[in-house]
Order: C-alpha cells, then sequence, then structure tokens
C-alpha cells in the first residue's frame, strides 16, 4: 500500500510552482534574490533571455549576457519603488540589473538622478559604482520576454516574486511610481496580496493617475502613481518627455519624505 501523507518534495527551478513555494518563504531580500535568479519556470522566457545571451549584439559581442531573471535594484528599506515591465533582452537580461543598458533605463535614471535620488545618470553595468537613495527598481516580470510582451499566465507565474518583495519593503515603503499600464495592473494585485485595501472599482491607468491606499492592520498609507513608461517610441513621439518623469518621480520622493542626495 502507498504510504500517505509523507512530504513531497520541493518544486524544481524548471517547475511551475517555484516562484510560488520559495518566494513566500523568503525572509530577506538576499534569499529572495537568491531563489530568484535560479527560476527557470517560464520555458518561453527562459529560452529567449538565453537566445539573447548567445547571440549578442555587435555593440555588446566582447560582453557575457548575465542571461537569467533580474532581481530588483536599490536598498531593502526603500521609501519608494519603481515598478517597470520586465528586462530587455539586450538591456537588463545582459547587464543583470533591472532598467540598466537600453534606452529605456538611460531614460529613467537620468530622471532619478535630477531628482537626488541616483547618484550618477547613466547605468551601464552592475558594477558601474550606481548607487540608488531611498529608491528600488524592480518589475512583475523579471526574464526579458519576445517582443517586450509577457504572456499573462507568465505574469501570473512571477506575480510571486514582486508580492514577496513588497512584504519585505512594506515597514519603510511609502510611495510607488509605475512605468506603463502592464505594470499598473500587474502590480494592484500584488499590493492587495501583500496587505493594502484597494480601491473598488480599481482606477484605470493613465500619466498623472495617483491614489492613496489607506493603512490597514499590517500598513502604512502608500501613493501610488502612474506614469507611462520610458520606452523608445513614448520618448521619441513625445508622449514621455524628460519633464513629465522628473515631475513624477518628484512628487512621488515627496510623498515618501525623500529629499534625494543632490543639493
Amino acid at each position: 500500500m502507498e504510504e500517505t501523507g509523507a512530504a513531497q518534495s520541493p518544486p524544481d527551478s524548471g517547475e511551475a510552482g517555484y516562484p510560488a513555494h520559495y518566494a513566500a518563504r523568503c525572509g530577506g531580500p538576499a534569499e529572495l534574490e537568491a531563489h530568484l535568479v535560479r527560476c527557470r519556470a517560464c520555458p518561453r522566457l527562459v529560452r529567449w533571455r538565453e537566445e539573447a545571451g548567445a547571440h549578442p549584439r555587435a555593440a555588446f559581442r566582447d560582453q557575457e549576457y548575465w542571461a537569467r531573471p533580474v532581481p530588483g535594484f536599490g536598498p531593502a528599506d526603500a521609501a519608494l519603488a519603481v515598478v517597470g515591465l520586465a528586462p530587455a533582452a539586450h538591456g537588463g537580461n545582459r547587464t543583470g540589473r533591472m532598467f540598466t543598458g537600453d534606452a529605456s533605463g538611460d531614460f529613467l535614471f537620468a530622471a532619478l538622478h535630477e531628482v537626488g535620488l541616483a547618484s550618477r545618470p547613466t547605468a551601464t553595468h552592475r558594477d558601474d559604482g550606481l548607487e540608488l537613495y531611498g529608491v528600488r527598481v524592480t518589475a512583475p516580470v523579471h526574464c526579458a520576454p519576445p517582443a517586450n510582451k509577457p504572456t499573462p499566465a507568465e505574469r501570473q507565474t512571477c506575480r510571486p516574486w514582486l508580492t514577496a518583495e513588497f512584504e519585505l519593503l512594506a515597514p519603510g515603503l511609502r510611495a510607488v511610481v509605475v512605468l506603463g499600464a502592464f505594470g499598473w495592473q500587474a502590480l494592484l494585485p500584488v499590493l492587495g496580496d501583500a496587505g493594502w485595501a484597494l480601491p473598488r472599482p480599481r482606477p484605470a491607468f493613465g500619466h498623472g493617475v495617483a491614489l492613496t491606499l489607506p493603512a490597514t492592520g499590517r500598513r502604512q498609507p502608500l501613493h501610488v502613481l502612474g506614469s507611462y513608461h520610458p520606452s523608445r517610441r513614448n520618448v521619441f513621439t513625445g508622449r514621455l518627455t524628460s519633464d513629465m518623469l522628473v515631475e513624477v518621480l518628484t512628487r512621488a520622493a515627496a510623498l515618501a519624505g525623500l529629499r534625494g542626495e543632490r543639493r
């Protein structure tokens, strides 16, 4: 007779249940990152990130690609979070640091520097000396997706990593800037999972949209602000300008109680 009640083995990194199992058990950012970078739960994304690493662009031919899930970047006690979409195949997937090494990241880090939240206006690789002051940059999908479009199933599979990250940030987190509609749609349920009360109906995304999630027994009030994503298309067409992004970040920094390091 087969034994009942036997302990099941934890899921392997290539199984769909891997993120949910390990993310919920992480006691700190280092442990979260250690499990996250091993994740292979989305076969399409694994193939794409590794294919990009095996076939670098000509400009990066002499560089070894990270080609793994890209963790969040910034202090573990950040008062402000910036949430994007996913790493770029030849950006964060190359450098191993979120929003680093592509045009979108250039635009974002220049704005963060202008507001006084970053030590320098450029981000080129993991060891370039860039520091973020009171702000953490992350995304709902941690692997580079084909055509920058994760599937709903991939977003759902990856969701436990972001939930765990926000639960770890929660004691000091006061504001979030969400870059783009995809991030907005992905983040709101994550905030609910992490202990904040969400309004009904949930507000639609838009540049400059802002809402305040009230304090609960577990959490302080949280200010959530929307901004257009600094994609090449949005910047090229003028839909998002540097002044527009700086304005949102400045407002978010004030709500988070951050003054920035620059004077």
